[in-house]
């Protein structure tokens, strides 16, 4: 009777260990001010691991800089600056989009920076730890038409430590974006001028970040000569998105918020573990480790309220709670520059009325908006289809835009037809 013998299954790993020595801030700090570079080194720039389909026309630079949390303590932050190959055509020195992306997990192996090294990074090391550069491709065209960017991997993701993200907090998020675009100008060897101009980038969770660094910049950076904003599917009221969550294929960005209040706020740590049940220990300990893509499999379409011991709507409807929500809500500051929202009617993660609301309060206090609402039909929602989709149908409508900033050409606010 033959034997025959398998051969030991060989799991694939994704080595994260070569990112330590760049990723650990050093302790203390060295002195310095906001936006000041802790340290640099080359960063390869990828569409996919192979590094063999396509290419950023450009080079990166992974950077670390100063920036201040969400209480004003100095922090280090990771992001990656990418100077074009392209010269710039258009008007006035070459422009720089200060980057903030998507949520792509709380795990430190979900940085934007480091997938910008894979593409793609996969490893077996919290389950089907999976997770793609979604925004490669607008980085990469944006890149290719001349335009510097920096992105940052935001307050607490990425830096290797016991640090979480400081997710959807709105000082946080702004800060770390306006740091990276102060640490971009001070890198020496650019073609960026130190004075020349700024805009702001981002998508869902960066969205936020992008329309609160246009809230802070006039009292945090006012050097920068912030000349525009854009955000699509950005949640601006984060008590509004609460529902949304519920039953969502990303039922489990729950935990991220969760997480980055506990970081953020650090007194709430242990009273937030101590309201959840067994199941909803596990769920924030689960994805505070995790990228996207395992925390939608992991948790897709769950209920809430089984992960707390009491009622979840009269918890977020009390303080704290209440208050720190409504901390982070963007419209409450007039922002610096003009400002383009880019909103699905029917997205299923932030609700299109907070944003109108939002644009509408702006409005009120002078500032120059322009609501872009694209009308694809709910499809599917509940897998966030029309919060994932929407971005990449206006894109070329987006880039226009935020070239038309750079170049000077006039906007057209519709804040009229917001009011009426």
């Amino acid at each position: 009777m033959a034997v025959v013998l398998a051969a030991p299954a060989v799991l694939a790993h994704a080595d994260e260990s070569h990112y330590e020595v760049f990723y650990t801030p050093p302790d203390p700090l060295p002195a310095g001010e906001p936006g000041d570079v802790i340290r640099t080194e080359p960063s390869r720039l990828v569409l996919e691991p192979s590094g063999q389909l396509g290419s950023f026309v450009g080079t990166g630079t992974r950077i670390m800089y100063r920036s201040t949390d969400a209480q004003g303590n100095p922090v280090a932050v990771t992001g990656t600056y990418i100077e074009p190959d392209n010269p710039w055509p258009g008007k006035g020195p070459r422009p720089l989009l200060a980057y903030a992306t998507a949520p792509y997990g709380m795990g430190e192996q979900c940085a934007p920076s480091r997938l910008f090294n894979q593409g793609i990074h996969a490893s077996l090391d919290t389950g089907f730890d999976v997770m793609f550069n979604l925004e490669e491709g607008f980085v990469a065209t944006l890149l290719a038409r001349g335009f510097a960017i920096v992105v940052t991997d935001g307050v607490g993701l990425g830096v290797h430590g016991p640090m979480s993200p400081q997710f959807l907090n709105r000082v946080a998020g702004g800060t770390a974006l306006l740091d990276a675009a102060r640490a971009a100008m001070r890198l020496p060897g650019t073609s960026l001028d130190p004075d020349g101009p700024v805009a702001f980038w981002g998508w869902l969770a960066g969205g936020q970040a992008a329309l609160a660094a246009a809230e802070l910049a006039s009292t945090y950076a006012p050097e920068l000569n912030v000349v525009g904003t854009y955000a699509n599917a950005a949640p601006t009221d984060l008590a509004a998105t609460m529902p949304s969550i519920d039953g969502n294929f990303l039922a489990g960005a729950l935990g991220w918020v969760l997480r980055g209040i506990q970081s953020a706020y650090p007194a709430l740590e242990q009273p937030i573990w101590d309201s959840l049940t067994p199941r909803g220990v596990e769920m924030l300990a689960n994805t505070g480790r995790q990228c996207m893509l395992q925390t939608g499999i992991d948790y897709m379409f769950r209920h809430l309220q089984p992960w707390f011991k009491d009622d979840l709507n009269q918890m977020v409807q009390a303080d704290p709670f209440k208050g720190i929500l409504a901390a982070q809500r963007i419209g409450n500051v007039k922002p610096t520059g003009p400002v383009y929202f880019s909103h699905n009617r029917w997205d299923p993660f932030g609700p299109y009325a907070a944003v109108v609301q939002t644009a509408t309060d702006w409005c009120a206090m002078g500032a120059d908006v322009t609501l872009w609402t694209n009308e694809a039909p709910p499809f599917l929602n509940k897998l966030d289809v029309n919060a994932l989709l929407p971005p990449f149908i206006d894109a070329e409508r987006s880039i226009a835009w935020i070239t038309d900033r750079f170049n000077g050409a006039p906007t057209a606010p519709n804040c009229a037809e917001l009011s009426s």
